[in-house]
């Protein structure tokens, strides 16, 4: 019968093979809290997620040298780089006697989490396939009034018709192309995304450049 360790270690490589993802980042050690504190705040943002310290981008287990350490910078970066703070929960796994650090992030219920870079501002970041992007600030409204125990009540103006008819004829709708086929100002628009976004009616969706809004499928 193998061992809790040797089930947790088997599981680890289980992960490993599916390759980083939206809740799933390999580090081969922790060296900068603000860098980390990205991370952990996407996490919280999205679903949760993983961070499995010891093992490098290519999923080769390369193992912690020193466990404290990491966990040291960790916990350092979850209460004093993330806002509101974000408390980790932590594992120690060996696999194939090299230790792997596991650290979960849990789904946070008080979004949006912002982090602090190293200019000293503070950024909101989501999780986009293995990436922690900066959010815009509709995502960044979305979280907010999605951690909102009331529901939503949408007022089906003329406006919110004519933007639902226009993302539905124009795939990847950007923000200025709204405003512009709107006529409203950039914070309007952004008014009846979010309510919309938030309703369940449209989707919007994070990269490196700039958000772009689809119809929700479902």
């Amino acid at each position: 019968m193998a061992t809790v360790n040797q089930y947790k270690g088997v599981t680890i490589k289980t992960l490993i093979l599916q390759g980083e993802g939206e809740q799933l980042d390999f580090k081969n050690k922790i060296s900068s809290c603000a860098k980390i504190a990205k991370t952990l705040v996407a996490f919280a943002n999205n679903k949760g997620g993983k961070l499995l310290v010891g093992v490098a981008d290519n999923g080769y287990i390369k193992g912690v040298k020193n466990e404290d350490e990491e966990r040291y910078m960790l916990q350092r970066a979850g209460h004093l780089y993330c806002r509101p703070a974000i408390d980790l929960h932590f594992d120690e796994i060996y696999v194939d006697d090299k230790l792997v650090l596991l650290a979960e992030v849990a789904e946070s219920d008080t979004k949006p989490h912002y982090a602090l870079s190293e200019d000293q501002r503070w950024w909101v970041y989501v999780r986009v396939k293995d990436k922690s992007v900066l959010a815009g600030k509709v995502v960044v409204d979305v979280l907010r009034r999605g951690s909102q125990p009331n529901g939503i009540f949408i007022n089906y103006t003329e406006k919110e018709k004519e933007l639902l008819e226009y993302v539905h004829t124009h795939t990847k709708s950007q923000l200025p192309e709204l405003c512009k086929h709107l006529r409203l100002s950039r914070r309007k628009t952004q008014r009846i995304l979010v309510n919309l976004i938030v309703a369940g009616v449209l989707q919007v969706h994070s990269g490196d450049h700039e958000e772009y809004y689809t119809e929700n499928p479902v």
